[in-house]
C-alpha cells in the first residue's frame, strides 16, 4: 500500500482568528506543487470545508480532509472530520467526548510550546480523549519543544503525527506525516489509530524560528497582520 504524504494541520486566509494572506486554493496549490497526497484545513474554531474548495483540491489531485483547530477551555484541539453541527468554542477539555467517533481524529497540536493555548499538563490529564500527538515544525536541533511530546506519545502508544501548523506557504513540507493508506479520509484516519504513519521532519534555523515566533505574537497579541 502507498505511503500518503499528508499535513493534518494547516491554515488559510479565510482563518477567522488569524490574518493569513494566501487563500484555500492558494494553500492546494503550494501542496500539489510539494507533493502532497492529502492536507487538513484546520483553521481556528471555523470549519473551511466546502464543495467549491473540496473540488477544486480534487482537480488538482489532492484529498482535502475535513478539519478544524477547536478551543476547549482556551486551548487548541485540532479535530479531523468533525461534526460539523457542534461548536468549536468550548468551556472544558471534558466536552471532547462529545467529538470522539470511530471516524474522526483527536490530536493534540503542539502540546508543550510556551503559548497559552497549548495543552501542557492537561495533555496527559485528558490523555485519553487523544487519538494522536503532534511533532511540530517549528524546532531545529538546539530548540525543541516537541521532545516531551515525543515521551508522552511513546508512553501511552500514541502515534505522532508531523505536522507543520502553517500560517505563511513557506512552512508547508518542512514537517510531514507518511500514511500507510488508501486515498480516502476514512482508511487514512483508520490507519493513524493504528499507528501506520511516520514523520519526516527538518529543523528550521534559528532564523526561521524566530521569523514565526515574532509575528505569532504581533498577531495573536497586538492584532498586527502576519507579514512575512
Amino acid at each position: 500500500m502507498k505511503k500518503l504524504k499528508v499535513d493534518f494541520h494547516t491554515h488559510s486566509g479565510e482563518d477567522p482568528l488569524d490574518k493569513i494572506k494566501y487563500s484555500a486554493q492558494e494553500l492546494i496549490d503550494k501542496a500539489v506543487e510539494l507533493g502532497f497526497d492529502a492536507i487538513a484545513l484546520t483553521n481556528h474554531e471555523a470549519l473551511t470545508y466546502n464543495m467549491e474548495i473540496r473540488n477544486y483540491a480534487e482537480s488538482r489531485g489532492i484529498l482535502l480532509l475535513p478539519g478544524v483547530e477547536a478551543t476547549f477551555n482556551q486551548k487548541d484541539v485540532v479535530i479531523i472530520n468533525p461534526i460539523p453541527c457542534l461548536s468549536y468554542k468550548r468551556e472544558s477539555l471534558e466536552e471532547l467526548e462529545r467529538f470522539r467517533r470511530e471516524t474522526s481524529l483527536i490530536i493534540a497540536p503542539h502540546p508543550y510550546y510556551p503559548t497559552p493555548r497549548s495543552l501542557k499538563d492537561d495533555l496527559s490529564k485528558y490523555i485519553d480523549y487523544f487519538d494522536a500527538i503532534e511533532f511540530s515544525q517549528c524546532y531545529n536541533h538546539s530548540l525543541n519543544p516537541n521532545n516531551p511530546a515525543v515521551k508522552v506519545a511513546e508512553e501511552h502508544g500514541l502515534p505522532i503525527l508531523g505536522n507543520s501548523d502553517c500560517h505563511f506557504l513557506w512552512q508547508l513540507g518542512k514537517t510531514y506525516t507518511l500514511v500507510e493508506a488508501e486515498k480516502n479520509l476514512f482508511s487514512i484516519i483508520k490507519a493513524v489509530k493504528e499507528g501506520q504513519v511516520e514523520i519526516v521532519t527538518t529543523p528550521l534555523s534559528l532564523f526561521s524560528i524566530g521569523r514565526i515566533t515574532l509575528n505569532f505574537f504581533l498577531s495573536r497579541f497586538f492584532k498586527f497582520p502576519l507579514r512575512f
